[in-house]
């Protein structure tokens, strides 16, 4: 996994994890990188510095201090795919490429899928992103 520092072109900075530079080139390439604020496609790599851990906790880093305004920024984005998303688990891949099909309806869904089934489903063409959370999973 790598993350990038991403930027759209109306300024709007973000980060985002993607399963390789060459996954992020594909997905890119398809229009399916889009801005977490504004939606856009136009997006870019920004410039990243290199993250490096202190050996020791500073008391007042500018670092920790951004830090929560992009924890609250993924507690929204994950707030709203849970509440406007069908978690599907680890049928994500059948139900993505059943809905590319018209086998099903298409529907907004989220879950789980493994690094060679997202692969596939990118090479096919079906429209997937990764999410840059971790699905909680759902239990009854």
């Amino acid at each position: 996994m790598i993350q990038f520092s991403l930027k759209c072109a109306e300024n709007h900075q973000f980060d985002s994890w993607f399963q390789s530079a060459a996954a992020f080139d594909k997905l890119h390439a398809a229009g399916m990188v889009t801005c977490t604020t504004c939606g856009s496609s136009r997006v870019h790599k920004a410039l990243m510095a290199p993250r490096v851990q202190p050996s020791h906790e500073p008391s007042a880093s500018p670092l920790t201090a951004a830090h929560h305004p992009a924890e609250r920024a993924l507690a929204t984005l994950r707030r709203h795919v849970e509440e406007n998303s069908d978690y599907v688990g680890l049928n994500f891949a059948r139900e993505a490429r059943d809905m590319h099909d018209g086998l099903i309806p298409e529907r907004a869904i989220y879950g789980e899928a493994k690094a060679d089934e997202a692969r596939k489903l990118i090479e096919d063409g079906v429209p997937v992103a990764p999410l840059p959370f971790t699905p909680r999973r759902n239990s009854n």
